[in-house]
C-alpha cells in the first residue's frame, strides 16, 4: 500500500520492547516526501532560560507593558487577549494575585518564566484529560535519573515550589517533576510569528526513536494569527521507507562529531546512542570525527571503540595512540573558536571563517564535523551576499557545496532541508559561474545547463514541501518558478536566442 496521508491519518503503529520502550513503525510504504502524520501540540510556551517575553505572542519585551488582569508582561492590550495566555496562566495568576516581579535587565534569563510552559501543560491536563492519558502521560520523563542531577533541585525551587506555593496549584510534586522531565526530554523547538524560539510538546512526534541518521523530516509552522496563534508539525518520509521499518527522528545536531553527539544525548536524553553511525569510528565513511596524525604525514586517527567515549584513538598509518581526552579538548577548543567567529563583525567574518577552515584542514580530516560546519556557514554567508561576491569566491562556494553534499548525503539523506538548501546554493553558484564564462562551446553549455537543471529540480522537489511561511518554503516557491522557466527556455539559451540571466533573473558581472 502506498502512503496518501490526510491530516487526520497517522500511518504508523506503536510497538514496544524492554530495551527502548515505545517506538513507531511504518504501516505502509513511503516515498521521500510522503506525509506520515500531522499534529498540533499538547501545549507550547517559552523555552527554558528564556528572557522576558510577551505571554501572548512570545516576542521579547522590555517589561514596560503588563496584562491588565495578571500584571505579567505583554506587548499590548491585544496580546493579553490571546487564548494561549488568557485561558492559561493569566486566569491562575489573576485569581491568586501572582504578579511579575520587577527585573533590572530584560535581555537576561528570567527565572520567573521557568514555570510558564510546565504550568500550561498541567492546565492542559485538566482541560484535555483524554489526550493526556492516551498520548502524553506515557512519555519518558526519566525521573529516576534526574533526581540525582542539579536540574531536579533547580526545578523543585523554581517550578514545583512556585506552582504549589504562590500559584496554589493542586498538583502533587511528583507529577510536576514528571511534566518537567517530559518537557526536557521530548519538547521540540518552534518559532513564533515574531520568529522567537519557543518549545512545543508533540506527543506523536516524540514517540519516534532517535537515530543519528534519521529517515524522517519534520516541519513546525506557526498557524493562525497573532490573535490566536497555534502550531502544527508535519512529519514526512525523508527517504524510502518500507512497511514495517522503524521510523527514526534525530534528537541532536547532525553535524556534531560522535563524541559530542553521544555526550549530549547522555546528558540531556539519558541514553547511550549505539546507532550505526555512532558504532562506526569513521561515521559511515564520512570521517566526521577523524583527525590528522601529528606523528606521521599520511595517517588519520579514529577511535578504537566509538561507543566508549574514553577509548583511546589510533593512527591508521603509524598506529600512534592518543588519549580520548586530547580529542575532546581539541573539539572543545575548536568549538570555542567557531563561537568567537560567529560573534565577529560581519565585514570580517567571511575572511575569518575561511582562515579557520584552512587552519582546521591541516589538523582535521577534510570532512571532519568542524570543517563541515565552517563550509555550511560560508555557504550561508555567500548566499546572503549573492551578486556582490567576486567570481573566485563563488567558485569556492561551489566547492564548499559539493564537499558538504558528500557528507550530507550520508548523515541527512533524502528530502531534508539541509540537502535542499545546499543544492539550491550549488545551483546558484553554477549559474553564476556559467554566466561569467567568457568562452564556452555549445556542448559544454548543454552539459552545464543539464546539470544545473537536475540540481534545481532536486532542490525544488525538497523545498516545495516546506511551509510557505518559512525561509526554506520561500526558496521552494522561487525554485519552482525558476525550474519551469529554465526548462521552457532551455533551447533558447543553448542557441543564443536568450541570455541565461534573462531566464533566471541574475545580473552578469
Amino acid at each position: 500500500m502506498q502512503a496518501n496521508a490526510s491530516e487526520s491519518q497517522v500511518l504508523f503503529k506503536i510497538e514496544h520492547n524492554d530495551k527502548v520502550g515505545r517506538y513507531a513503525v511504518a504501516s505502509c510504504d513511503f516515498n521521500p516526501g510522503d506525509v506520515i502524520f500531522t499534529e498540533t501540540p499538547f501545549a507550547f510556551g517559552p523555552k527554558a532560560d528564556s528572557p522576558p517575553v510577551c505571554l501572548g505572542c512570545c516576542i521579547p519585551v522590555n517589561v514596560s507593558t503588563f496584562c491588565s488582569s495578571c500584571k505579567w508582561p505583554v506587548c499590548n492590550n491585544k496580546c493579553q487577549e490571546i487564548p494561549a495566555h488568557k485561558y492559561a496562566e493569566c486566569s491562575l495568576f489573576s485569581k491568586n494575585k501572582v504578579q511579575f516581579q520587577s527585573i533590572e535587565n530584560p535581555e537576561l534569563t528570567c527565572l520567573q518564566y521557568e514555570c510558564i510552559t510546565p504550568l500550561r501543560i498541567l492546565l492542559a491536563i485538566k482541560a484535555n484529560p483524554e489526550r493526556w492519558e492516551e498520548e502524553v502521560k506515557m512519555m519518558e520523563s526519566h525521573n529516576n535519573k534526574r533526581k540525582s542531577k542539579p536540574i531536579w533541585r533547580f526545578n523543585q525551587i523554581n517550578i514545583v515550589n512556585y506552582l504549589r506555593g504562590p500559584c496554589k496549584l493542586d498538583f502533587d510534586e511528583e507529577l510536576i517533576h514528571t511534566v518537567c522531565g517530559i518537557l526536557e526530554s521530548n519538547a521540540f523547538e518552534a518559532r513564533s510569528i515574531s520568529g522567537h524560539p519557543i518549545r512545543c510538546l508533540f506527543p506523536k512526534l516524540a514517540i519516534l526513536s532517535h537515530n543519528c541518521v534519521s529517515n524522517i523530516s519534520h516541519s513546525i509552522v506557526c498557524t493562525g494569527s497573532g490573535d490566536d496563534q497555534d502550531f502544527s508539525v508535519t512529519v514526512r518520509a525523508a527517504t524510502k521507507v518500507c512497511e514495517g521499518d522503524e521510523l527514526f527522528s534525530s534528537y541532536t545536531y547532525s553535524f556534531w562529531p560522535t563524541l559530542t553527539r553521544r555526550e549530549f544525548l547522555k546528558e540531556s536524553k539519558y541514553f547511550d546512542c549505539s546507532c550505526a553511525r555512532c558504532s562506526d569510528p569513521t561515521e559511515l565513511g564520512t570521517h566526521m570525527s577523524t583527525i590528522r596524525c601529528n606523528q606521521c604525514t599520511t595517517g588519520f586517527l579514529t577511535s578504537t571503540n566509538s561507543l566508549d567515549n574514553n577509548a583511546p584513538w589510533k593512527c591508521s598509518n603509524c598506529n600512534e595512540p592518543l588519549e580520548s581526552s586530547h580529542v575532546k579538548n581539541l573539539f572543545i577548543k575548536i568549538q570555542q573558536e567557531l563561537d568567537a567567529a560567529d560573534n565577529s563583525h560581519p565585514q570580517i567574518r567571511l575572511k575569518l571563517l575561511e582562515a579557520l577552515l584552512r587552519k582546521y584542514e591541516k589538523i582535521l580530516h577534510p570532512q571532519n564535523s568542524y570543517c563541515c560546519i565552517l563550509r555550511s556557514s560560508l555557504i550561508d554567508m555567500c548566499g546572503k551576499l549573492k551578486n556582490n561576491c567576486e567570481l573566485d569566491l563563488i567558485e569556492r562556494k561551489k566547492d564548499y557545496c559539493e564537499q558538504l553534499l558528500k557528507v550530507v548525503d550520508v548523515i541527512e539523506p533524502g528530502y531534508t532541508r539541509t540537502r535542499g538548501v545546499t543544492l539550491h546554493e550549488l545551483f546558484i553558484s553554477l549559474v553564476f559561474i556559467t554566466v561569467n564564462e567568457t568562452e564556452i562551446n555549445k556542448n559544454e553549455l548543454i552539459r552545464r545547463l543539464q546539470e544545473i537543471l537536475e540540481i534545481l529540480e532536486e532542490s525544488t522537489n525538497i523545498l516545495k514541501l516546506e511551509p510557505e511561511s518559512t525561509f526554506e518554503g520561500k526558496i521552494g516557491i522561487f525554485s519552482k518558478m525558476l525550474f519551469q522557466q529554465l526548462k521552457e527556455h532551455f533551447d533558447d539559451v543553448v542557441h543564443g536566442r536568450m541570455e541565461l540571466t534573462n531566464v533566471l533573473y541574475f545580473t552578469k558581472k
